[in-house]
This record gives C-alpha cells, sequence and structure tokens, in this order.
C-alpha cells in the first residue's frame, strides 16, 4: 500500500472514530444503556441473562405510570441497580393484604389493583405503606422471590434510571416496553 493511501486510510479511520465517539457517548450517557437481567424476582415477564435497553429520557418529560417496569438505583446501596414494576404512586396508600394489593389514591378513592402478569402471588406478612410526594412502591412480579419495597421501603424518584424500553437477547423474546401494562392509575 503506498504511503498516501495509508495515511488517508489512517486519517479517515480517526475522523470516523471521532465521529462515532461523539455520537454514542451523549447516548449512552443520557438516552440509553444496557440492562442484563440478573435474579427470579421478575419472573416470568423477565429471566436471567436476558438483555434490556433502558430508556432514561422519557422520564425527564412525563412521570413513571403504574405498571412501567423501571431500572433504578437500589436505594440501600445505590451501586446496585434493580428492575421492578411500579405499583404505588407519589402521595398514595399501598396495601397489602392477603397477596392482593389495595391502592388508596390522592383523591380518596380505592382500588384493589388487577395484575395479569403475576404467576407467583405473593409471601410476607400484610402490611399498608404510605407514600410520600416522590415515593414510588415497587414489587417484582415473582412475588415470594421478590426483594422489594415490602422489605426496605420506597423508591425515591430520583434513584429512578429508567424504564425497560428494548428487549434484545434472546432473540425470541426481543420486544419493545417489554413487560409494560398501563394499570388503572
Amino acid at each position: 500500500m503506498p504511503q498516501e493511501h495509508r495515511e488517508n486510510f489512517f486519517t479517515e479511520l480517526l475522523k470516523f472514530a471521532i465521529v462515532a465517539i461523539i455520537v454514542v457517548v451523549p447516548v449512552r450517557l443520557f438516552v440509553a444503556q444496557p440492562f442484563i437481567v440478573s435474579g427470579a424476582s421478575m419472573d416470568p415477564t423477565f429471566s436471567t441473562g436476558q438483555y434490556l435497553i433502558v430508556d432514561e429520557l422519557t422520564y425527564h418529560f412525563e412521570a413513571p405510570q403504574r405498571g412501567d417496569v423501571i431500572i433504578f438505583r437500589y436505594p440501600k446501596d445505590p451501586t446496585q441497580f434493580f428492575i421492578k414494576r411500579i405499583i404505588g404512586l407519589p402521595g398514595e396508600v399501598v396495601r397489602v393484604s392477603g397477596g392482593n394489593i389495595y391502592i388508596t389514591k390522592t383523591d380518596g378513592s380505592t382500588m384493589e389493583l388487577n395484575e395479569p402478569y403475576i404467576a407467583n402471588i405473593g409471601n410476607g406478612p400484610d402490611q399498608t405503606t404510605m407514600l410520600g410526594d416522590s415515593e414510588y412502591f415497587v414489587m417484582g412480579d415473582n412475588r415470594p422471590e421478590s426483594s422489594d419495597s415490602r422489605i426496605w421501603g420506597p423508591v425515591p424518584a430520583a434513584n429512578i434510571v429508567g424504564r425497560a424500553a428494548l428487549r434484545l437477547l434472546p432473540l425470541q423474546t426481543i420486544g419493545i416496553l417489554p413487560g409494560s401494562t398501563r394499570l388503572p392509575q
């Protein structure tokens, strides 16, 4: 390869690398990031080893909703990331009784949560949790195997990283907004 072609090749390669860094780094830092599911707490909705892309942008423009599957920093150790489903919204009262979930909304009305995605219902004692203005009550879909708000309390809004936007692996489970279901608000 002549010297001139070699220099052009390396110059073009360097330009490509710089453009790739300029595009990829902001997307990775502010828009989306990868997440690999670990553990049985979200079975059957998510299984260990599934590869997700987390949407970090949406919740800057709209509030998380009941039924959204979110990735967040564990309140007891913010270096760890968890995946759970939003059950209770800020200002609500969540009552767990006999494996059923009852929500007292901010307007004072009460509803029983219908959760068609649950395969294994409840463990643990009955309890009532009052949520603050920026707190969410989250639970895993596999209730007997889930460490969630029933054990360590609500998730502060500041700990929410984003929602599960894409499931990429394994290929037979690929999907957009996997596991999300809009529950009554």
